[in-house]
């Protein structure tokens, strides 16, 4: 895998159709003040302060597909009770489609009621859950119309189908088999996030199965990763093994049986809460955008650490991992960048709520003038784009002034320099005579110059304004300038 692969992937990234079948349920919620015990039991009394109603379960995969900019169709049984309708309304907020979610009379809807309360002004801590579910399989009749409503989602297109397994019911063996049946008739993948059972066989077939590292050992009875992998596809007919491996990374196994261990970063864990979900979520986007595996796995892991470092479970945006991808190729690419690489970055880095700054100039010789300067336009807005004259366009502009060929310094040489200064963050070279192109294509919020222009002699500022951004002008420090200094070596500028 290589940084150029994984960009290039997220830049042509498109809105896939996913049908996430499984176990939906309720996640519940309750916060408040724990700061005292009951005075008729030593137990912690909840003052509860608010309470909140999240998809949960196989809801929960629907959650990160949207976030990852999918079409997320959900396929399961709630119950026909107010939870059942609770649930439905939130993922319908959360732009998910759930009109292949039957309520099912008679089957409560699946509850996790989590009480968190927060003592001593430390951080929130769950204090304890209360689960309301029936786990008794689905009945023939039910599978039936599931399946049925899985004809019309495969005849109507999907690019993936996911499998997600709580063991809560819904995923039987002859549902299970039916859904992949009828995915392979249509040549579209099924990836399934298993429950923690000792067996297998419903999932026979699979095109991938996703089990950790805890899941896979109840499963084969092992203890070694790959040892783990062969034995879970041999034994059921899986194409790809994906087994996650915590702070190790994943193991991949593919349909020849070639293994790829796909190394992740230290996280600081602060829940682990959601992280399957958005393993299976990631993979299937992925591999639906035409993701190699292996590149599709190495995201799948990138998801899961940003997931685990955040307090519950929160879907993590294409944004946050495209510039995770940019955090952990920093030091190969370095700074430079082409417009093309510059634009789905500058992006992502607004999804954040950052600003972006853009100047432009030679900086040929640099000194303590251009390094004052360029502190300056990177303290007016969150990230600094620097726009470099390439050498024909400084040959051009310094053609009718007298004196030694311009530029003194190369381009690669200046891109170097530029690259290790702290205050700048992207640095793109262009040969136009002016930046008008360039600037139109990073859209910066803030547009710097030297105050030895005004704002209408700055090229672009029509452009900034017009967008609702600004021109900002920053002195020049007084006597340094690649003039003096040319002057001072005895050379004519």
């Amino acid at each position: 895998m290589s940084k150029p692969d994984l960009l290039n992937l997220l830049d042509r990234w498109q809105p896939q159709r996913i049908l996430v079948a499984g176990d939906y349920m309720l996640d519940r919620y309750a916060f408040g003040h724990a700061d005292r015990l009951s005075p008729d039991a030593p137990v912690p009394v909840l003052h509860v302060q608010r309470t909140d109603d999240r998809p949960g379960g196989a809801a929960n995969v629907c959650r990160d597909l949207v976030a990852l900019r999918c079409e997320a169709l959900a396929l399961g049984v709630v119950g026909d009770d107010e939870t059942g309708r609770a649930l439905k309304h939130a993922m319908n907020q959360g732009g998910i489609d759930t009109t292949a979610l039957l309520a099912a009379p008679g089957r409560p809807t699946t509850v996790k009621h989590n009480l968190v309360g927060l003592a001593q002004h430390r951080h929130p801590q769950k204090m304890f859950r209360l689960d309301t579910e029936d786990r008794t399989p689905i009945d023939d009749a039910l599978v039936a119309q599931l399946l049925r409503l899985v004809d019309e989602a495969l005849q109507h297109g999907c690019d993936v189908v996911c499998l997600e397994d709580y063991n809560k019911g819904v995923c039987t063996e002859a549902f299970c088999q039916g859904v992949i049946e009828r995915a392979k008739q249509h040549g579209v993948p099924v990836m399934v996030d298993p429950a923690a059972v000792h067996d297998y066989a419903k999932y026979r077939g699979a095109d991938a199965i996703t089990p950790n590292r805890t899941e896979a050992k109840l499963a084969t009875n092992l203890d070694e990763p790959a040892a783990m992998a062969k034995t879970l596809q041999n034994k059921h007919d899986l194409k790809h093994i994906v087994l996650t491996l915590d702070k190790s990374g994943a193991l991949l196994r593919d349909p020849r049986g070639t293994e790829t261990t796909v190394p992740t970063r230290a996280r600081a864990v602060y829940d682990v809460t959601g992280a399957g979900d958005m393993v299976l979520a990631m993979l299937a986007a992925a591999v639906a955008n035409g993701a190699a595996w292996v590149d599709a796995v190495h995201l799948a892991n990138l998801a899961a650490g940003l997931e685990v470092e955040k307090a519950g479970v929160v879907p993590i945006p294409l944004d946050d991992i495209l510039l995770e991808v940019l955090r952990e190729y920093h030091n190969e690419l370095g700074k430079q960048r082409t417009v093309e690489q510059l634009v789905p970055e500058l992006r992502a880095h607004r999804a954040q709520g950052k600003s972006i700054a853009f100047t432009n100039g030679c900086f040929d010789i640099l000194h303590a003038g251009h390094v004052a300067f360029l502190r300056a336009a990177r303290a007016t807005g969150d990230v600094l784009v620097v726009g470099l004259n390439s050498d024909d366009s400084i040959r051009r502009i310094k053609a009718e002034k007298n004196g030694p060929p311009r530029p003194v310094n190369q381009e690669a040489d200046r891109v170097m320099v530029l690259s290790e200064l702290q205050s700048i963050d992207y640095v793109v070279v262009f040969g136009d005579d002016t930046p008008l192109s360039l600037i139109e294509a990073v859209q910066p919020d803030v547009l710097v110059k030297g105050a030895d222009y005004t704002r209408e002699t700055v090229v672009g500022h029509e452009l900034v304004e017009a967008r609702g951004g600004r021109v900002e002008l920053i002195g020049l420090v007084e006597g340094r300038s690649t003039t003096n200094i040319l002057r001072k070596l005895d050379t004519p500028a």
